[in-house]
């Protein structure tokens, strides 16, 4: 195997880093799971707990859950190319051009939590309110939506492994995922929760590594006004191309805005339409789904921001040293495109200390990632496969063994997938670029679906198909027309991957609005409300409120235990009975009452549409029009804010969930010192 110029370590390092990494979290979750069984009733053996959580997430591990899988390759190799390519608008655009989209589904959280509590994938909402068609039509953008998510991950890690240490790349790409699915299916959805939160505890740490490095104690950098002072004389001999002045301190950058309305369209679909957003909703109570989204979109935010300001940034400012891994040559496109540019930026600033740090905090999030993509895509072949089509009256013990074998089964594909993209020169870049106009039609069709009453199934299945015929034809005639032919680099060009991304969510919304609106549907959302209910004697669980159409329990309900708190989960999981099973669903309708939704939902709107006006008009765009080039002092309180913002990241992702569940640990740790006491 051929080395890259960002080689700093030997195979084996790559080959341990992979392999025992990845088992030492499978045999974490070994111990995670004992332990949950013994002393707890959240078994991984039901097939509830082991899809959802049992819907008892605090919104803290929530946010941490949401950071974890929206924190993928892209986020820390594409993140830090952009920054390299368009100066300090490239990390902000790429955070705030994703932020939105999990701002925006803290809104379909709560209308799941209202309009369909007890559902297990969104599909599920799709096939009880469209019918087989539609639901197999949405099943396909959701399988392809998994698929180019799973495979980018794998594509963009495996490419970075083997540019640090060697490691044939067919053989990463294989290994990486192999850990990952043994541990999902040790530990299912809560287990998977908590390796996520461990991977983001190590990722903050590392990334605060990086940032300390660079802007304080490297002799290379060491502080902003060193950075800033670099960034203009790199200014001077490699201009940015759409940059006012050719600056990399400005966020008047052309091509770094295109960039961001790409990363808007492109990254609606891949939340919107990843079960991996609504399995996290599902998962949590629904008194705090709506907060987790809007902490779990903040936090994340300072991920991009914080890592590619500071490693796309080094990567600008270093290329004309002589340690810098291509000196004296220019880094190619084909290595920016495939996610190097933090790589080499790592190797520069710290060695084989950095590429090692780096290779663990890209092992981490691409790991985190896929546990949440393989978790997910079980549900979906779980439930809307096999349970839909194949066994309807399949039971918690067989949902349970198809949900293993499905993991197994996903795990092998996206990295069939991440193979044949490398085969095919097909690199991280392109992808990225691309997905948006694949996926982006059924954006508003799938959204719809659960707030609009009014979406017809001719609406939502034509939003879809229409939404993607625009976006393939809008792509291809771009590319001919602006470089006279269709090829892998020109597809994957701005121009024509920004006009397939707005032609496919844009049809996919006007299509799917004008078809409904020409004979409108009633919906009545008691039919998804009834979804998995479970009946019970004397109970009417999903009887709607006359003002709000909001589930709730009826007076002989309200005699009965309708929560299970967190000391009732202290018991052998043995001992969870029929009743117990009733009473979780009971305890979903108690507390999605009409005064806690209608809170939730005006959080949700107010809070979302809020911080996407700051996020992405209020701060950049009077920067962008008055042609603002920062100023040294300006520059550095930017820096500054970026370590401000990991900080109250890193707070939220990783010390929150612990002190939400402080009292579930007390009595934890008290029953297992009962029980070693009693041996």
């Amino acid at each position: 195997m051929s080395t890259s110029a960002a080689t700093t370590l030997s195979q084996g390092v790559g080959y341990g880093v992979v392999i025992g990494v990845g088992f030492f979290f499978a045999f974490l979750m070994i111990g995670i799971s004992w332990i949950q069984n013994r002393y707890t009733s959240y078994s991984t053996k039901q097939s509830e707990e082991f899809n959802t959580a049992s819907r008892s997430v605090k919104p803290g591990l929530i946010a941490s859950g949401i950071v974890s899988a929206w924190t993928w390759a892209a986020t820390l190799l594409q993140s830090s190319t952009v920054g390299y390519r368009y100066g300090v608008a490239g990390p902000f655009w790429y955070a705030a051009g994703a932020t939105v989209q999990i701002l925006m589904f803290a809104i379909l959280a709560c209308k799941v939590k209202q309009n369909a509590p007890r559902c297990h994938t969104y599909l599920e909402i799709i096939y009880a309110r469209y019918g087989r068609f539609a639901h197999i039509v949405f099943m396909i953008f959701a399988f392809v939506t998994n698929i180019l998510v799973g495979s980018q991950l794998l594509l963009g890690g495996s490419a970075v492994v083997t540019a640090l240490t060697g490691m044939n790349v067919y053989a990463a790409i294989f290994l990486i995922p192999m850990g990952v699915c043994l541990y999902v299916i040790l530990g299912g959805l809560r287990a998977t929760f908590l390796c996520d939160y461990s991977h983001t505890l190590i990722l903050m740490i590392i990334m605060l590594y990086f940032m300390f490095n660079a802007y304080a104690t490297n002799d290379l950098i060491g502080s902003p006004s060193e950075m800033y002072d670099m960034l203009k004389r790199a200014a001077i001999s490699r201009p940015v191309e759409g940059n006012q002045d050719g600056s990399y301190l400005t966020l008047k950058s052309n091509y770094g805005l295109i960039f961001g309305v790409i990363q808007l369209c492109s990254g609606s679909g891949t939340v919107f339409l990843d079960q991996a957003y609504w399995q996290r909703a599902i998962a949590s109570r629904p008194s705090t789904a709506v907060r987790a989204y809007i902490l779990g979109g903040l936090a994340w935010f300072a991920i991009p921001f914080g890592f590619a300001t500071t490693m796309g940034l080094v990567a600008v400012a270093l290329t004309d040293n002589p340690r810098f891994p291509t000196y004296p040559n220019l880094p190619t496109e084909g290595d920016i495109s495939s996610g190097l540019a933090a790589a080499y930026a790592a190797s520069t600033l710290m060695g084989k200390g950095g590429a090692v740090a780096l290779l663990i905090v890209l092992f981490m999030a691409v790991t985190s990632c896929a546990s949440a993509e393989l978790i997910a895509v079980s549900s979906l072949l779980t439930f809307d496969v096999y349970k839909a089509y194949i066994q309807p009256k399949a039971t918690p013990k067989q949902l349970i063994f198809v949900s293993h074998c499905m993991i197994c089964v996903f795990g092998l594909t996206m990295a069939v997938f991440a193979c044949i993209w490398n085969a095919a020169s097909i690199d991280l870049g392109w992808l990225f670029l691309t997905m948006g106009l694949i996926i982006g039609g059924a954006v508003f069709p799938t959204a719809f679906a659960i707030t609009w009453k009014g979406q017809t199934r001719a609406g939502a299945i034509s939003g879809c198909l229409v939404g993607l015929a625009a976006g393939l034809i809008a792509w291809l005639t771009t590319a001919h027309q602006y470089y006279g032919e269709v090829t892998v680099a020109t597809t994957g060009l701005l121009y024509p991957t920004l006009a397939g991304n707005l032609a496919a969510i844009m049809t996919g919304l006007i299509v799917s609005v004008c078809v409904s609106l020409v004979k409108p549907a009633n919906f009545d959302w008691e039919i998804t409300r009834a979804i998995n209910a479970i009946p019970t004697t004397g109970t009417s669980p999903h009887v709607a409120d006359s003002e709000e159409g909001s589930p709730r329990v009826s007076s002989s309900d309200e005699k009965k235990p309708t929560t299970l708190p967190d000391d009732a989960a202290l018991a052998p999981a043995h001992t969870k009975t029929l009743a117990e099973e009733e009473a979780l669903h009971i305890a979903i309708a108690a507390e999605d009452s009409p005064k806690q939704l209608r809170g939730a939902f005006k959080l949700a709107v107010v809070g979302s549409f809020v911080l996407t006006f700051i996020l992405d008009f209020l701060i950049p765009m009077p920067m962008f029009f008055s042609h603002y080039i920062f100023s040294k002092g300006f520059f550095t309180a930017w820096v500054v804010i970026s370590f401000i913002w990991v900080f109250l990241s890193a707070f939220t992702s990783c010390f929150l969930p612990i002190w939400e569940t402080r009292d579930f640990f007390g009595e934890l740790f008290r029953a297992i010192r009962a029980d070693i006491r009693r041996k």
